[in-house]
């Protein structure tokens, strides 16, 4: 039976060096980008989020060494900037912490977290989160999994943050690259009670559930026959590669990204050079 409590990609954690520079980086991609938000203490990170519909993209830096981003500093040294994570939505993360447990899975947290939001009117607000990990050790594609449940989603989704000059509206695929594409695709479905849909050109779909984005698992050789147009030096072997996003205005997304933007096939592609480790390709929703 799938997961009562966890339903299908919540957001997409991009991690960054520079967290001011890469928001400015992603302003230049026609994307509207939140104000700078604080973690804890405790967490040592602050972010800036890309708002869509239901899901978003989060570009997380580190600010303060601290044992919890202990694993994204070392993402960092290993790999560099790029999707390090997913998150699911949580419906109840305490409950859904006791079904992956049940399933064989020693859940990481519940953990609560909030940080400051100034809202448009100049209020100021907070956003809450209750989040639960899946074993760090169990990263299918070299990609760990989490989910979030969102407390105060008023504090999150604000309307004037998801309106794109790219037209970006929600995410449709997180791509994933592995040398074992078929095995880490298993590993997932097997990991969040999914199935697993092989694609035309042997890629293999995970699906997240609900109307959510899909994961697809390919190999390097099968990513690059599928933007045979876009360069993709500095993507890992095996990771978190790309995030194919559904756009109301194709045009408006081409002309938004510039001389970043490269056609390939149906998508208007930005490379990973030019978006922090990841690979963009805008489709028409």
């Amino acid at each position: 039976m799938a997961l009562k409590n966890v339903i299908g990609i919540d957001h997409a954690v991009v991690v960054v060096r520079d967290l001011d520079r890469a928001a400015e980086n992603w302003k230049r991609l026609g994307f509207t980008v939140s104000p700078r938000g604080t973690h804890s203490a405790k967490m040592g990170s602050g972010n800036t989020t890309i708002m869509l519909d239901p899901d978003y993209i989060e570009l997380l830096g580190v600010l303060v060494e601290t044992e919890h981003n202990a694993p994204t500093r070392a993402f960092l040294a290993k790999r560099g900037e790029g999707i390090e994570r997913i998150a699911f939505t949580a419906v109840d993360s305490a409950a859904g912490a006791e079904e992956i447990r049940s399933r064989g899975y020693e859940p990481v947290g519940p953990v609560d977290f909030e940080r400051p939001v100034t809202m448009p009117d100049g209020s100021l607000s907070a956003a809450k989160f209750r989040i639960f990990q899946w074993p760090i050790a169990e990263a299918p594609g070299g990609l760990r999994i989490f989910a979030c449940q969102h407390k105060t989603r008023e504090a999150v989704w604000i309307p004037e943050l998801m309106k794109h000059a790219n037209g970006a509206k929600r995410l449709k695929q997180a791509l994933v690259v592995s040398p074992e594409a078929a095995k880490d695709a298993t590993h997932l479905a097997r990991m969040i009670d999914r199935d697993v849909r092989s694609e035309s050109d042997g890629a293999v779909a995970v699906p997240s559930g609900s109307d959510r984005a899909d994961f697809i698992f390919l190999t390097k050789d099968q990513l690059i026959r599928r933007y045979p147009d876009v360069p993709l030096a500095g993507l890992p072997e095996r990771g978190g590669a790309g995030l194919v996003l559904a756009t109301s205005d194709l045009a408006a997304a081409q002309k938004a990204v510039g001389s970043a933007g490269i056609r390939s096939g149906d998508a208007v592609c930005v490379a990973p050079a030019a978006a922090n480790g990841t690979l963009l390709a805008f489709v028409k929703a």
